[in-house]
This record gives C-alpha cells, structure tokens and sequence, in this order.
C-alpha cells in the first residue's frame, strides 16, 4: 500500500491560526528572542523549544494532518516579513528525539505478511531496529506521532459506536472516509498495524478487494482467519448493493419528476414512458432489497457469534448461517457479474417504451390521471415522500425460496440502468 504525499498547507492558514494562537506574535522584541538559535545549556532554550514544539502541534492539528513536510514547516508556516526561526532545525530534531515525530520508514507495511509485522514490532521492543540519531536532509515528510495517536484513537471510537463487537472487518474505502484523507489513512492503518489494533486484509480474486479488521477493544488481535475474509466479501457486496439501491432510487424519482413534468405539458406518451419506468425501478428494487437483506442477515448471525468470545463457535455458527440461507461467495458474485453486464439495459428499455404506442399499452388512461395526481401531491409537498416499495406481482411473491428469488432477481438485472443519473 503506497502513501500520497501530506496536501500543501496555505501560508495564509496557518498564519491566521498562528496569530490566533500567539497573541503577541508581531512584538518584535518577542519575535526576536523567539527566533533565534538555541546556545548555551538545554535549561536556557528549553522554553523556547516547548513553545515551537506546542505551535507546531496546534497548527498541524488546526490543518487536521499528522502528516507535515519539513520543508514547509521550516521556510512557510512561522516566516515574518521574510524572516524564519532559526531554531526550526533543532527543534525538529529534539521532537524525533524525544519520540514526537517518526518517520515513515519506521513504520510497519500494513500489507507485509504477518510474520514479519511480529517480528518488526519485537525488534522495536528489543532494539533490533534502531532508529537513526538524526534527521536526515532528504527526509521531506514528517509524521506528529501525538496528533497520529489521536487520529487512530478517533478512528476506534467511530468504529466503537457503530459496532457493537469486539473486532469489526471494513472495507478499505470505508476506512479512508473515517480518516477523510487517503493519505493519513494509510499513515493510521501503519500504525494502528504496528500496535497490534489493526491487521490488513486483501481478497485477490478477479478483482482486489481491499479491507481491515480493527481491534475495537484494549487487547491485540488474533491472526486472520478465512471467516474475516468472507466477512469482508460479505460487507464489500452490502456497500456495492447499497451503491446501486441508490442510483435506482435516484432514478426513480428522477422519473416521477418528469413524469409529472410531460403530464404538465400534455405529453401524455412521454407521461406515461416515465410512469412505466418508475414501475419497473421501483419492483426491481425490491428484488436488489430481497438479497441485501439476505447478506445482512448472515453478517448479523456472525456478529451475535462473534459477540459470545468463542472464536470456534463463530466460525461454525458463521458456515452453518451461510448455509442455511443458502448463499455463498460464488452467489454473490454471479449477481455482482450480471450487474456489470447489464450497464447499458435501461437505454434499450428506454427506446422500447419511446416506440410503444399509448394505445399498445393495458394501462387505462384514468390509471395515469390518478397516477399524476398523486404525483402532484408528492411533488408540491402536501403529502409525504413515499417508501420506495411497491407491491411485487404474482410470480415474485411466489419466489419465497432463495432459488426462486435468486431467479427472478437475475431476470430483472436487464432491466436496471446502473449508471448514475
């Protein structure tokens, strides 16, 4: 897993929290003493190192980075009229002595093999891999390791109030989005691996499917088992249903909304085109609800065998689960591989109904004057927004196994437009 580099920070930000933080910062006579190089005995500039080594940690958390380029913190963030503190340097270097700054290499791999990742954590334990007495010229990135530990700290406790486990397996996007920036969330996952509260997971199938399995509580993890890579499988397949429920639901009332619009305009055929295809979205998405909820279902008979503590129990109870309801990774799937092959249905579903007569069709045209009426309402805000449910014909009530709804769920793909409108 590769790193992007910390953004560029704006002279004009930090300035402004730097004033807001140091109110006497345009004193000269404190600027001047402020800005010289440290001599003489640690007691005479300790001070002043305390005072930058606080103001370099306030502005990189104001900015929300863990992660800062030297370069930048020595010649832009504290520069007046031109002028830099001459003490930046040692400043830098007594923070990476005193264990406030780290540097990237001294960080674990999160996708290194598990053996190694023990053996790199006891060799920092037992001094095996020393760190080097100084900063080197050509170290550009700098990690807080104060502002680190409460990046990941704030990661667990979001995780924590949504989980109700021990241990919980995300996806890798759904990490980033906790850390809101890529790159940090690489830096986090680095360290939260090498403090044994988080391991790297990887499915390497046709496409990589990328996830982490965190520690949500104060003991280490365990090493992964083959259930934390069905569990990510499982949750990777909720959020891409989840994505595509909501294109189907953003068309659907994209369709209602021009449904009502052509009615307006007396463009009854256009009018009815759209009622059409609300419809149609509107069963399908109940199908695509039939199997997410499936899904669910297995990783909640996970989760309540996971919450017992018993590791045995859960991975049986998990098989058994997966069983019973009769779904498997290879199910899941296909279903994921009829999605992508059906991207451009909705366009020939379109032409069809653009080249279906009113007359052909067995829809009365009072059932559309009704229809638009309650559109009316919907749209001008007198009644509620309806749920997205409509009632399912004959044949897909009769589909109550998860054959049967496996079948007619394949038998509706052609007619989603999965692309976003």
């Amino acid at each position: 897993m590769g790193s992007s580099p910390p953004p560029s920070s704006s002279s004009s930000a930090v300035e402004e929290i730097v004033r807001r933080e140091v109110l006497d910062w345009d004193d000269e006579v404190a600027a001047t003493a402020r800005f010289k190089a440290f001599s003489g005995q640690r007691s005479d500039w300790e001070p002043r190192f305390v005072f930058w080594r606080d103001l370099i940690l306030k502005v990189a958390r104001h900015l929300g980075v863990c992660t800062v380029r030297s370069s930048e913190v020595k010649n832009i963030w504290f520069s007046r009229e031109g002028l830099t503190p001459l003490c930046l340097d040692r400043v830098l270097q007594e923070m990476y002595n005193n264990g406030d700054i780290l540097l990237r290499g001294e960080l674990i791999d999160p996708s290194s093999g598990h053996l190694y990742q023990m053996l790199r954590r006891a060799g920092q334990l037992i001094g095996g891999f020393r760190r080097s007495p100084k900063i080197g010229d050509f170290e550009e990135h700098l990690i807080l390791k104060p502002l680190l530990q409460e990046s990941a700290s704030n990661v667990i406790k979001n995780l924590a109030e949504n989980h109700w486990t021990s241990t919980c397996v995300i996806t890798m996007n759904k990490f980033q989005s906790i850390c809101k920036r890529s790159g940090e969330a690489s830096t986090v996952l680095s360290y939260l691996c090498g403090c044994g509260k988080a391991q790297y997971l990887s499915i390497r199938k046709e496409d990589i499917i990328e996830g982490v399995k965190v520690s949500l509580v104060s003991s280490s993890l365990t090493r992964i088992s083959s259930l934390d890579n069905d569990v990510l499988h499982l949750v990777w397949t909720t959020e891409k249903l989840q994505q595509q429920l909501n294109v189907i639901d953003n068309r659907w009332k994209l369709s209602r909304k021009m449904a009502l619009t052509s009615f307006e305009l007396g463009n009854k055929q256009a009018a009815f085109r759209c009622i059409r295809q609300s419809k149609m979205l509107s069963e399908s998405r109940s199908k695509y609800t039939l199997l997410l909820d499936r899904v669910e279902k297995v990783l909640s008979n996970i989760a309540n065998a996971e919450s017992t503590k018993k590791v045995y129990e859960a991975i049986q109870i998990g098989v058994r689960v997966m069983k019973e309801y009769e779904i498997s990774m290879d199910e899941v799937k296909d279903h994921l591989d009829e999605l992508d092959k059906h991207v451009q249905a909705q366009k020939e579903v379109d032409e069809s109904l653009e080249s279906m007569p009113l007359q052909a069709s067995d829809v009365e045209e009072e059932d559309i004057e009704e229809e638009f009426k309650k559109l009316e309402l919907e749209l001008s805000g007198e009644t509620h927004h309806p749920r997205l449910q409509e009632p399912l014909a004959p044949d897909v009530k009769a589909a109550t196994s998860p054959q049967a709804a496996a079948q007619t769920l394949s038998q509706t793909l052609s007619k989603l437009n999965l692309e976003a409108a």
